[in-house]
C-alpha cells in the first residue's frame, strides 16, 4: 500500500469513527468552537487522576494524545465491570475524545518518539511517581530547551517536593492524610472522634478531585502563557498537583476553625454540624417492598428556609430568637432533628417531597444510579449521553455506552463527548504518519521491534 493510500485509509477511518461517535440526537459542532481548540495535550498518565484531567481538557476541545504501553495498556481498561469486548465501560468514558497511541516508554526508541511528540505539544500530563520522567529523559530540563513554552502538569500523591514526595501516593491514603476520612464516619459520643473505622466513599474521590485541580491548573498555565507571549517571554510552567493538597482544598473552614478556636471537627455520621441532611422515611414508594426504608436530604440551613421547614412540620415552637441563626440551631441540633424525624416518619416519601417543595424547602431523594440515569432533570439537561463504540474492525457490531456529559455547560459550545475511549493503539499509525512524518516502513519496523503497537 502506498503512503498516499495509507493516509487516505487512516483519515477515512477516523472520520467514520467520529461521525458515529455521539448520539444522533445531539449532532456535534466543529471543534474549533471549543475554548481549548488548537491545544495539544500529551497524556502520559494512567488510571484515574491524570487521565481524568485529560478527559476534562479533551471535552473542551484539546487534542489529547494518550500514550499507553503496547499490549499492557492503561490498567483502567480492565478495571471493574467489563463490556462484551473485554474493555471497561469506565475506560470508554474517561478515554473519550482521546487518541490512543501505543508506545513502550521502557525502550529508548519509544522515549525518543514521545520526546518528538512533546516538542510539538502544548501540555504534558503525567501522574508517575516524582522523578520518573527525569529518569526517562522526559522532564522539564530535558524538554524545555526544545519546547520552551511546554506546560508540565504533574499529579502525584504529595507533590514534587517535600519529605514525602518520593512516596507512592494513593487516593485512599491521601484522603486519610488530608483529614477527610476522619470527619466521615460515626462519632464516638464520649470523645467526639471516630467510633470505629471511617466511611470510605465508594468512588476514587481523591483521584478525581486531583484531576479537577490538574485541569484547572493547566488552563491557568495556558492563560499565563498567553500573557508571557505578549511580553515576549517563552518560559514554560510546571503545574504541581498533590492529591493530599487537592483534598485539603475541600476542607472548608476546618483549618482556620482549628487555628482560631482550637476546634477539631470530628465525624457526624449521617448528620452534620451545619444542617440535617438525612431523614428516614417510613414508607418508600421507590421500592417494591415497603419494609425497606428510603432516605431524603433536606437542606434547610438558611435562616428563612429553616423557618419554612418548621412551618411544614408544624413546629412553630422551634422558631424565634433561640433558633434565629445557624449557630443558635447548631446548639439545639438534637431537638431539631428529632422534630424533623418525628414528622417524616408519619409520611411517605412523596408526601414529604410535595410538602417541602410547596414551601420552597430544598429536598431530594437519596437515589441509586438507576434513578439518576432515568431522572427527569438529568434527561432534560442531557447530563447523561449515549456515545457510540465502534466495532473496531473486530467483526462485532458497535454499541452505545452511557456516560456523563460535559460540565460545566458553556454557552455556544457543543462540548459533549465526540467518541468513546478508543481501542489500544487505535491512532498509533495516524499519529506516527501524520504528526511525525514517518514512513509506513518506519512504523512497521517499530511495531516489529515492539516499540509501538
Amino acid at each position: 500500500m502506498s503512503y498516499h493510500l495509507s493516509r487516505t485509509f487512516l483519515i477515512t477511518r477516523r472520520q467514520y469513527y467520529r461521525s458515529f461517535s455521539a448520539s444522533s440526537a445531539h449532532p456535534t459542532s466543529p471543534s474549533e468552537n471549543l475554548p481549548l481548540s488548537g491545544i495539544r495535550v500529551l497524556e502520559l498518565g494512567q488510571l484515574i487522576a491524570g487521565p481524568f484531567a485529560g478527559q476534562l481538557l479533551g471535552q473542551f476541545g484539546a487534542e489529547v494524545i494518550k500514550i499507553e504501553p503496547p499490549k499492557v495498556a492503561d490498567p483502567l481498561r480492565v478495571w471493574r465491570e467489563l463490556d462484551v469486548d473485554g474493555t471497561s465501560p469506565w475506560f470508554r468514558s474517561i478515554g473519550r475524545n482521546k487518541k490512543s497511541v501505543a508506545i513502550d516508554l521502557r525502550k529508548p526508541e519509544g522515549r525518543e518518539i514521545v520526546k518528538r511528540l512533546a516538542i510539538k505539544s502544548d501540555v504534558i500530563i503525567e501522574n508517575f511517581k516524582p522523578g520518573t520522567l527525569e529518569k526517562w529523559g522526559l522532564g522539564p530540563e530535558a524538554l524545555h530547551p526544545h519546547n520552551p513554552s511546554l506546560i508540565f502538569t504533574r499529579v502525584s500523591g504529595y507533590g514534587q517536593t517535600g519529605p514525602w514526595a518520593s512516596l507512592p501516593g494513593y487516593a485512599s491514603v491521601c484522603e486519610a492524610e488530608s483529614g477527610f476520612r476522619y470527619i466521615n464516619g460515626l462519632p464516638d459520643p464520649d470523645t467526639g472522634g471516630l467510633a470505629g473505622p471511617p466511611v470510605r466513599p465508594n468512588i476514587s474521590l481523591g483521584d478525581s478531585v486531583a484531576g479537577l485541580h490538574a485541569a484547572f491548573g493547566t488552563v491557568l498555565a495556558l492563560l499565563a502563557r498567553q500573557g508571557k507571549r505578549k511580553r515576549g517571554e517563552t518560559e514554560g510552567m510546571t503545574v504541581d498537583v498533590s492529591i493530599l493538597e487537592s483534598m485539603l482544598n475541600l476542607m472548608e473552614g476546618i483549618v482556620p476553625e482549628y487555628d482560631r478556636k482550637g476546634k477539631i471537627r470530628g465525624p457526624s455520621g449521617s448528620s452534620s454540624h451545619r444542617h440535617r441532611p438525612y431523614e428516614r422515611i417510613s414508607v418508600s414508594p421507590f421500592c417494591r417492598s415497603t419494609t425497606i426504608p428510603s432516605y431524603i436530604v433536606i437542606g434547610a440551613n438558611g435562616d428563612s428556609i429553616y423557618n419554612r421547614l418548621m412551618e411544614v412540620i408544624e413546629r412553630p415552637d422551634l422558631v424565634g430568637p433561640s433558633y434565629a441563626q445557624n449557630h443558635h440551631r447548631v446548639e439545639r441540633q438534637e431537638i431539631i432533628e428529632n422534630a424533623i424525624s418525628s414528622w417524616t416518619s408519619r409520611h411517605t416519601t412523596e408526601q414529604v417531597l410535595i410538602a417541602m417543595k410547596a414551601k420552597g424547602v430544598p429536598v431530594g431523594r437519596v437515589v441509586s444510579v438507576k434513578d439518576v440515569v432515568g431522572g427527569e432533570q438529568v434527561k432534560a439537561r442531557g447530563a447523561v449521553r449515549d456515545v457510540w463504540v465502534d466495532g473496531n474492525e473486530s467483526g462485532r457490531d458497535g454499541w452505545n455506552v452511557k456516560m456523563t456529559g460535559t460540565f460545566p455547560v458553556l454557552e455556544g459550545c457543543d462540548s459533549q463527548p465526540k467518541w468513546a475511549g478508543p481501542d489500544l493503539g487505535y491512532h498509533t499509525e495516524e499519529v506516527m504518519l501524520k504528526e511525525l512524518g514517518m514512513t509506513e516502513a518506519e512504523v512497521a519496523n517499530l511495531k516489529k521491534d515492539g516499540v509501538v503497537g
